[in-house]
């Protein structure tokens, strides 16, 4: 089984690196990696040019915005399943990718989801918060549950039916997938419990908890 891992990224010159090393060091061998740049400036292009044909597919343009990105990245994956990993966060270790792909063996779904650290920006060894994710149960998003969603892998097959990011909802896009894919569609899913994301405190979707909730009641 095949998984796309895709990482977006604008002028994140000090963090790329260490997305990169996370993917590249997976355990698991069959693995495209894709980064989509939104043109970036400060020399982030150039680190990930020295990665050379480690990086399976390498695009730099000016986009709408990280979920236009993201779009991009889908539309190119040749994957069975598909990661995304933010430009500032790692994998937690090297087996990450190898556990996703045998529980969705396993458990004979389309989605697997697993759980999170958020960390600080500048120590990532250091935890500020554990989002302990669990099992779906319909109805869940309406009481304000939803999985992590860089611990989201979701099978292409899912992303070709029923739609990619909807670039109208700003910071709450990736919220709303996930609610139109479990709650709307009823994809089969499998919780992995497990950490697989350490996530730097600080990025657009997460960095206060006003946004997080009114992003949350513009779909709920």
């Amino acid at each position: 089984m095949k998984i796309s891992i895709i990482t977006v990224v604008w002028n994140n010159v000090e963090t790329i690196h260490n997305a990169i090393n996370s993917v590249l060091q997976q355990t698991y061998e069959n693995i495209e990696y894709i980064i989509i740049d939104g043109g970036s400036d400060d020399g982030t292009v150039e680190v990930i040019k020295s990665y050379g044909k480690k990086i399976d597919i390498f695009v730099s343009e000016k986009d709408e915005g990280l979920y236009d990105a993201m779009n991009k990245g889908i539309a190119l994956a040749s994957g069975d399943i598909i990661g995304i990993l933010n430009s500032d966060d790692v994998y937690y270790d090297d087996n990450v990718i190898e556990d996703v792909i045998n529980k969705i063996k396993i458990s004979n779904v389309d989605i697997v989801y697993g759980d999170l650290y958020y960390v600080q920006k500048n120590n990532i060894q250091n935890v500020v918060r554990y989002w302990r994710s669990s099992e779906f149960k319909k109805g869940a998003f309406a009481k304000g549950w939803h999985p992590p969603h860089p611990a989201f892998f979701v099978a292409k097959k899912v992303y070709e039916k029923y739609g990619l990011f909807d670039l109208n909802m700003s910071i709450s896009s990736d919220f709303e997938l996930m609610l139109r894919f479990l709650e709307k569609h009823n994809i089969s899913t499998a919780h992995l419990p497990r950490v697989l994301v350490r996530m730097r405190m600080g990025g657009a979707s997460n960095n206060s908890i006003s946004n997080i909730i009114n992003g949350h009641r513009s779909i709920l």
